[in-house]
């Protein structure tokens, strides 16, 4: 099954032969990727809505994986159990700050996983401070452009981090490569905020000091001062 760019470099951090949870699949694309792929033998999809869970439904169906694949109809972490001994969590195509609550709402469940392979749509900063709360280190970062739109990857194990501001706003191993993508986006940022800058009266003191920080430490980021 052909995946788009930003899956295929998810799956790409998927561990061979690992059991995965597959939060928000869907259409499941991504467990019958990697199961046809021979990269796993077994994954949970769980969707949320009912549209998405039964094309998951039929799609593994009509890919022959209905032992392989269970579809579930659930909502977040609760798509899966302790029997179920998953080892990877999956949740991508969402927004860091829902992200970030699926995680929180389901920490108990994250007991025994060994890896979290993250996509959000943005709030990237908000889920890093999250996974530094509750003792998760980044291992890896990966940032791509598809349609016109970038999508920054964060895989996370267990274990203690300290991240500063820049780093969990940047992202601490994207500020070490500095790809094109990643000056692209923090380049139409700080466009971005040149223009909300323009726009904002001068005695919004608070307001203007924060984006003009901003704007500085993206600045100083890409050598751009």
């Amino acid at each position: 099954m052909s995946l788009s760019k930003r899956l295929d470099i998810v799956s790409s951090f998927v561990s061979p032969g690992v059991k995965m949870l597959d939060v928000g699949s869907d259409h499941a694309y991504l467990p019958i990727a990697l199961v046809k792929r021979g990269v796993i033998s077994a994954a949970i999809a769980g969707e949320v809505v009912e549209g998405p869970y039964q094309s998951a439904c039929q799609n593994v169906q009509k890919e022959g994986l209905t032992q392989q694949i269970q579809v579930r109809l659930a909502s977040g972490l609760d798509a899966m159990t302790v029997e179920d001994e998953i080892e990877e969590i999956v949740i991508a195509g969402m927004g860091g700050r829902l992200i970030s609550t699926i995680l929180d709402q389901g920490q108990v469940k994250l007991q025994g996983i060994q890896t979290l392979i993250l996509q959000p749509n943005n709030r990237e900063n908000e889920l890093r401070i999250w996974l530094e709360k509750h003792a998760y280190q980044i291992i890896a970062e990966e940032i791509l452009e598809e349609a016109g739109k970038i999508y920054e990857i964060i895989v996370a194990k267990p274990g203690k981090m300290t991240l500063n501001w820049v780093e969990q706003t940047f992202g601490p191993y994207l500020l070490k490569s500095k790809p094109e993508v990643f000056r692209k986006k923090w380049l139409k940022e700080a466009g971005k905020i040149e223009e909300i800058l323009l726009k904002i009266p001068e005695e919004h003191l608070e307001e203007r000091l924060e984006l003009t920080q901003k704007l500085s430490a993206i600045k100083e980021v890409l050598d751009e001062s």
